[in-house]
């Protein structure tokens, strides 16, 4: 794992960016306008010390003008996932759709015991893991020979591959991430505190007003579902056949439509039903077309007084494609417990495909008893390296009608992934069901606004669209 600050490191450009931020916390109780407080904070020591104290009083505002980009190379989809689900955080990740990976190499835990030191067995086990993570990695390779294409072959690939990711985020959000990996429960997981600890390490040297609060933050591991564990035998997860609507805004359109006539008349709620009534009056069609102005405005505000909650069952290859759309609450289960092996996924080209499914088949199987060879004598968090893509999960979340169109826009188009594809459109589907005119600005732009962006990538629908309308 190499980790680096992407510029913002030199003297001068620190000095600059500690200038900036206590300019933020100066500006609001002192005279005169940004520029002229900007101009007057010019003393680095000042500034770090004004900092520092603004900082422990809470008001921690200012540090999010103080934006890093880092480097990450080398690290698994481990950290790649734990990253994203910082909401706040912005990534640039190696895809593995286009790139082939049989060589990115793979991660090596030091194989600790279940009271969490070092085995007394690390080398045989050790031996054992490099030797397993190999043979999966030559099935991959294997699967691609047989020209299944990466974005399907990767589905076999252990989540102990190295990847490469450009990471930004603003300093708040890195005092939150380095404490979690730190001194939070996601900790024992070596990677995760080897991470946090270099990141430790550029704070010390490139962000030195987050010291104070990073050393005297104590250690909390606790996960915070003691309470159900305590009290509820965990039941076998059960994964979905479908995305399933769980629950929703009531009276959907009606919410949207008549957000858009008191956010225009600023009337009450009593007054937009009345001049909805009148509306239909004169026009039935009144509602579809106010529904139609609103789904094609540049703000679509009214759109996000609704929202909607799915569950939905998705692979740990395609995960990062829901998880990347920031503007959702998304709930993602822990890595720990481990989930249930049996539950995986197998692309159709590599069903069609008697060789490739054949090695498949086996490489899943060697998985699971490889890990359960393991999962006796080795430390809970060092077993997470043997999830594969192909790995099921039921994840939940709640998305405003905005976002959803959104994310229908992207992931409904022929050339998204093809689960991502299929979960896009059974979220579409469900929310038709409960909100008919909304649902008629879901799915791709080809299919809602007759306007394709994909250029001369595109699939082709765009035009029997335009031959036929």
């Amino acid at each position: 794992m190499e980790i680096k600050l992407l510029g913002g490191a030199t003297k001068e450009e620190l000095e600059k960016r500690i200038q900036i931020v206590a300019a933020a916390g100066k500006l609001s109780r002192f005279p005169g306008n940004v520029f002229e407080v900007l101009e007057a904070t010019n003393d680095y020591e000042s500034n770090l010390k004004m900092i520092k104290r603004i900082i422990k009083m809470g008001h921690k505002s200012i540090i999010e003008h103080d934006y890093l980009v880092f480097g990450l190379c080398d690290v698994t989809p481990i950290v790649e996932q734990t990253i994203i689900g910082t909401r706040l955080s912005s990534f640039t990740i190696k895809s593995r759709r286009e790139v082939d990976f049989r060589t990115a190499g793979y991660y090596i835990p030091k194989f600790r015991n279940k009271n969490g030191e070092i085995h007394k067995d690390i080398d045989k086990l050790t031996e054992k893991y490099k030797e397993h993570m190999q043979y999966l990695f030559n099935c991959y390779g294997d699967i691609v020979d047989l020209e299944i294409p990466t974005e399907d072959a990767r589905f076999v690939l252990p989540y102990c591959f190295k990847s490469n990711i450009i990471m930004g985020l603003d300093c708040r959000q890195l005092e939150r991430m380095i404490i979690s990996f730190t001194k939070g429960y996601l900790s024992k997981i070596q990677e995760l505190k080897e991470f946090g600890e270099r990141l430790t390490e550029i704070v010390y040297e490139s962000v030195p007003y987050l010291i104070p609060n990073l050393e005297k933050t104590e250690e909390n591991l606790e996960t915070s579902f003691e309470y159900l564990e305590e009290n509820y035998k965990r039941p076998e997860i059960e994964i979905l056949k479908e995305p399933k609507l769980i629950s929703y805004t009531p009276d959907c359109d009606d919410v949207i439509i008549r957000s858009y006539i008191m956010y225009h008349y600023q009337c009450s709620q009593d007054k937009a039903d009345e001049i909805l009534e009148d509306l239909e009056k004169k026009d039935k069609d009144a509602k579809n077309k106010i529904m139609q102005i609103i789904l094609h405005k540049d703000e679509r505000r009214e759109l996000e007084q609704t929202s909607f909650t799915f569950q939905i069952p998705i692979s740990l290859s395609i995960l990062t494609h829901l998880t990347r759309h920031r503007m959702h609450s998304l709930l993602v289960p822990e890595f720990l417990p481990m989930w249930n092996f049996n539950n995986y996924v197998t692309p159709q080209k590599i069903k069609d495909n008697d060789k490739a499914l054949e090695i498949y088949e086996k490489a899943i199987k060697e998985n699971m008893k490889v890990y359960e060879e393991f999962k006796s004598e080795v430390y809970d968090e060092d077993l997470i390296y043997f999830y594969v893509g192909a790995q099921m999960l039921n994840v939940m979340t709640t998305m405003n009608s905005r976002n959803l169109q959104w994310i229908s826009r992207m992931r409904c188009c022929n050339k998204a992934q093809w689960q991502i594809r299929q979960i896009a459109w059974g979220m579409v589907n469900e929310a038709k069901k409960v909100a008919p005119l909304l649902g008629k600005g879901l799915g791709p732009t080809c299919m809602t606004d007759k306007y394709c962006g994909e250029g001369k990538e595109s699939c082709g629908l765009i035009n029997k669209i335009l031959e036929n309308s």
